[in-house]
């Protein structure tokens, strides 16, 4: 029988290798889908995933459950917010942090954004720094 104490356990869980996070990046724009990749891949581990379209979104969402999603809110066919939708009702990523994006920087676009469970809004054009305190805001990859 092994007795463990704190130190047993703390230095267990230091050395326990971290499962790789996992991140979605929902962009229409290819320019802005490889910037936002680039920015969180910065932590060691980080697998990104691309989806060019809202369709292709939800059906890498059904497949696979995220750390992190990154939404624009503004995309072509059914649109950011029905995306958000979807992911939240009976998805498995529901409980997953989303971190919408939009041009559409107006009061009315960030509450129902809020109201469709969007955890953090980042305006577009994306400042590297804005979305690096969303992701520290939610306490997601351990960002700088």
């Amino acid at each position: 029988m092994q007795v463990l104490d704190r130190t047993t356990c703390e230095n267990t869980r230091l050395a326990a290798p971290r499962a790789p996070a996992r991140v979605l990046v929902i962009d229409d724009q290819e320019s802005t889908r490889l910037l936002l990749g680039r920015i969180v891949s910065q932590r060691p581990g980080t697998r990104v995933t691309l989806a060019g379209t809202c369709e292709q979104a939800l059906h890498l969402a059904q497949d696979t459950t995220y750390d992190l999603i990154l939404l624009d809110l503004l995309m072509p066919g059914i649109g950011g917010f029905e995306v958000l939708r979807h992911l939240r009702q009976g998805s498995t990523n529901r409980w997953t942090p989303v971190i919408a994006m939009s041009a559409l920087s107006d009061r009315h676009a960030m509450l129902r954004g809020r109201a469709l469970g969007a955890s953090a809004f980042v305006p577009k054009p994306i400042a590297r720094a804005d979305l690096l305190a969303a992701m520290r805001e939610l306490r997601v990859l351990h960002a700088h």
